[in-house]
């Protein structure tokens, strides 16, 4: 009996290792078979949205797709079984990702033919978050988001800059334009605005007069300029956040971990330890 469940045990751990690590062969290969997978139900269901190639292959369609459910139903299961908090996985992020990637397929037996069961099945795209939790990603996100939260304050300035420029821009053309003209009222001027300064040219509402023309013309360039501008404040902010991190780690000390040291530092200030010279 012991022999049995040390068995069962020593299955679990490996099974553990395999679903749950990314540092092993097979953890890599068991990811990059679940990426495969996701990216195939994706797949699945947007060419069951092509009514040509739905009419002539509806029902291959759904077998594939209930082979993919049947692979995550089994994934998930061993998810809470190798786990030593079942709870605590079924009720986290990826827990809930991991039940909305199973449950569409099998609420269609008693909802049939809702379309809403697509954009669920699409959401398995989410699982790709979870592929993406490895430390080399992981790393890489936080410098991002630290890179955000630098560049807040100066992102929410430019947009409301560019908010108030909107404003002014299609209260002008307003006047300018008119009625007449395809430009009703303000609102729909802000839109025309709004649309003219992200380069989308929808082309459903353009100026006729000279002076708007003019004036269309500054607000496709100054929209090239509203683009670069995010861009450039956060690339800046990442790049000032990698630095540092560099800087961190040439510093560090490898006996205690302490970081920070001068340029100039021979020696750890927390345990004395030499310092590799850069």
């Amino acid at each position: 009996m012991n022999e049995i469940k040390s068995k069962i045990n020593t299955i679990r751990q490996k099974t553990h290792i395999i679903i749950y690590g990314t540092n092993t062969v097979a953890g890599r290969l068991f990811d990059l078979i679940l990426l495969g997978l996701i990216l195939l139900s994706v797949l699945f269901v947007m060419l069951e949205t092509v009514k040509g190639f739905d009419a002539k292959y509806h029902q291959q369609l759904i077998i594939l797709e209930w082979v993919v459910t049947a692979l995550f139903t089994v994934e998930y299961l061993l998810r809470i079984i190798t786990t030593d908090k079942p709870l605590k996985y079924i009720f986290s992020f990826f827990g809930i990702i991991d039940l909305i990637a199973i449950l569409p397929m099998y609420l269609s037996f008693f909802f049939l033919g809702t379309k809403i069961f697509s954009i669920i099945r699409a959401l398995r795209l989410l699982r790709l978050f979870k592929i993406l939790n490895h430390p080399k990603f992981t790393g890489q996100s936080v410098q991002l988001v630290k890179a955000l939260k630098a560049s807040r304050g100066k992102i929410t300035v430019f947009l409301y800059f560019v908010l108030i420029s909107t404003i002014l821009i299609g209260s002008i053309m307003y006047v300018v334009e008119g009625e007449e003209n395809g430009f009703t009222s303000i609102p729909t001027s802000i839109y025309w605005t709004i649309v003219t300064l992200t380069t989308v040219g929808y082309g459903d509402i353009s100026p006729v007069t000279p002076l708007g023309q003019f004036i269309a013309s500054l607000v496709m360039i100054l929209g090239y300029g509203i683009i670069a501008v995010p861009t450039g404040i956060v690339t800046a902010e990442f790049t000032r956040t990698t630095d540092k991190k560099t800087n961190a780690d040439k510093n560090k000390c490898e006996n205690c971990g302490a970081d920070e040291h001068s340029e100039n530092a021979k020696f750890c200030y927390h345990c004395g330890h030499k310092l590799e010279e850069n």
